[in-house]
């Protein structure tokens, strides 16, 4: 198995980057931040996962080892594929996908494009157990306020991505309330 790869940077697609390695070019997909980052012409270096099928080699890359590893423990639910589980890490952080599991939230899954009920219910079933609080970064809670203050900017049109963003801008010290969680989180888009 590829379990890593560097070069220089030849192509980049809105799913993936053709990475060349000594005059070959591998097609590596990859999670949305990797390909809206990257530079075209630099080096980069990825921790990979190659998924073998009867008719095709795909190759998946990370910028870590965490992800890589939960890609490869997202692939082990039931109805979840390698383009599923990169959207949902397209989607949601490390810590989110983390304590969606272990805190039982299904409904943080089925925010992600592609991924429905049964699907969330699954990967939260599947995993309980093989996500640990030591899985990823560092974990805080979500709490039900928070999870209701991303559901309510989702709503207004923001990604789950840019929900999670304003939610983390909000001060330590801010009230316990919706109402005013929401609004706070709203000024990060002002």
């Amino acid at each position: 198995m590829i379990a890593s790869i560097e070069g220089n940077v030849t192509q980049i697609l809105e799913d993936s980057v053709v990475v060349n390695v000594s005059g070959i070019g591998f097609r590596v997909f990859v999670p949305s931040n990797v390909s809206r980052d990257v530079e075209l012409h630099h080096v980069i270096a990825l921790y990979t996962y190659l998924v073998v099928k009867e008719d095709s080699l795909t190759l998946f890359g990370f910028e870590s080892i965490e992800e890589r590893d939960m890609f490869v423990l997202l692939l082990s639910a039931n109805g979840v594929g390698p383009r599923t589980a990169l959207a949902i890490l397209s989607t949601l952080s490390l810590e989110i996908v983390s304590n969606a599991v272990i805190q039982e939230q299904p409904d943080i899954f089925s925010r992600v494009s592609g991924v429905g009920k049964k699907t969330a219910q699954s990967i939260v079933l599947q995993l309980q157990g093989k996500v640990t609080k030591g899985s990823g970064s560092p974990l805080s809670t979500i709490r039900d306020v928070d999870s209701d203050v991303i559901a309510a900017l989702t709503s207004l049109g923001y990604s789950v991505v840019e929900a999670q963003t304003a939610l983390q801008m909000i001060p330590k010290d801010a009230p316990e309330d919706i109402e005013s969680r929401i609004r706070l989180a709203l000024q990060y888009f002002s």
